[in-house]
C-alpha cells in the first residue's frame, strides 16, 4: 500500500514538474504568442484524437452542451493567449508569480458559480496576495503589462476550471474528461482560426515556423499538454483533490527555479519580487492547509 502511495506521489510531482516546463518552452519558441497558441492547439488536438480513437470515446452530446462547452473553449484560448503573451512582454518569473493570483480569483468565482457563501479565509488571503502583487508592480514597473496580462491569465484559468467543474458535475448529460477536453479544445481553435482570418494575420509567413519551434511547440503540445492530462485524470482515483491541488501550486516555483537556470532571469529580478513570490506562494499553501482543517470540523 505504501509503495502504491509513494508511487503516485512520485507521479503527482513528475506531472507537475513537467508542467513547470510550459512557460519555458515558451519563452524559447520565437513565434509570437498568437502563432504559438495556435498551433499548440492544433498539434494537441491532432495527439488527443489518437488517444480518443484508442479509447473509443463517445464525441456525440447535444446542442446545448456543444454550445456550453465551445463558450468554455473560447475562455481557454483567451487564457492561453495572456499566458504566453505575459511570458513574450516579460518573462516567465513575473508571469508564473502573476498568475499564482489564480486562487484570489478561484476564491471569488468558485462562491458566485457555485451560489455558495463565500469563505472568510479565501478572502483575507485574497487580500494578501493582492498586496504581493502590488509589491511586484512597484518594484517591477517595466513588466507591468506582463504582470497584468499574467493576472488575466490566472482570472480565466479560473473561470474555465470552474466552469468545468459545474458542466461535470451539476448536468445530466455525463461526459468524460478527454472527450470534454476535446470539443473544448476543438472550438478554441475555430474561433482563434476565425479571429486570424478577419485580422489578416493568416498567411505564409504565419505558417512558417523555424525547426525549433516546430519541435518545442510539438513538445508543448504533446508532453507538457496530452501526457500529464491523461495522467492527472487516473491519479484522481488515488490520491485526495487536496494533495493534487496543493502540489499543483509548485508549478511556478519549478518554472522560476527553470528561468533562472536556463534564461538567467533571477539577475534581471529585484529581491523584492522574490519577497513577494514568498508571500503569494505561503499563502497559497495556508489556504490548502486551512481547507483540510475546517472540512475536517
Amino acid at each position: 500500500m505504501l509503495k502504491n502511495i509513494n508511487k503516485h506521489h512520485f507521479l503527482l510531482h513528475f506531472i507537475v514538474f513537467i508542467w513547470g516546463w510550459s512557460p519555458i518552452l515558451g519563452k524559447g519558441i520565437s513565434a509570437d504568442a498568437l502563432q504559438l497558441v495556435w498551433f499548440r492547439i492544433a498539434i494537441t488536438l491532432f495527439l488527443m484524437a489518437f488517444y480518443l480513437v484508442y479509447i473509443k470515446a463517445n464525441l456525440l452530446v447535444s446542442f446545448k452542451k456543444l454550445m456550453q462547452l465551445s463558450a468554455v473553449g473560447l475562455i481557454i484560448c483567451v487564457h492561453w493567449l495572456c499566458f504566453y503573451g505575459a511570458i513574450k512582454v516579460s518573462n516567465v518569473s513575473v508571469t508564473m508569480a502573476a498568475f499564482s493570483t489564480g486562487t484570489l480569483f478561484t476564491a471569488i468565482t468558485e462562491p458566485l458559480i457555485y451560489k455558495r457563501k463565500f469563505i472568510w479565509y479565501e478572502l483575507v488571503i485574497g487580500v494578501i496576495i493582492i498586496a504581493a502583487i502590488c509589491l511586484i508592480f512597484s518594484v517591477e514597473i517595466k513588466y507591468g503589462l506582463g504582470i497584468l496580462l499574467g493576472i488575466l491569465a490566472a482570472l480565466t484559468a479560473s473561470v474555465f476550471s470552474v466552469l468545468n467543474g459545474v458542466l461535470i458535475q451539476n448536468e445530466k448529460e455525463k461526459i468524460s474528461s478527454p472527450v470534454l477536453s476535446f470539443i473544448e479544445l476543438s472550438a478554441a481553435l475555430v474561433g482563434l482560426s476565425i479571429f486570424l482570418l478577419f485580422n489578416g494575420s493568416f498567411s505564409g509567413s504565419f505558417f512558417s515556423l523555424t525547426n525549433q519551434d516546430i519541435l518545442l511547440i510539438t513538445i508543448l503540445a504533446g508532453v507538457c499538454t496530452v501526457y500529464p492530462f491523461i495522467a492527472s485524470v487516473n491519479l484522481m482515483k488515488h490520491l485526495s483533490p487536496y494533495t493534487i491541488n496543493l502540489t499543483v501550486n509548485l508549478e511556478g516555483v519549478y518554472g522560476i527555479i527553470l528561468a533562472g537556470i536556463l534564461f538567467h532571469e533571477n539577475k534581471d529580478l529585484s529581491i523584492t519580487f522574490y519577497v513577494g513570490f514568498c508571500i503569494i506562494l505561503s499563502v497559497i499553501f495556508l489556504n490548502g492547509v486551512l481547507k483540510q482543517k475546517f472540512s475536517k470540523a
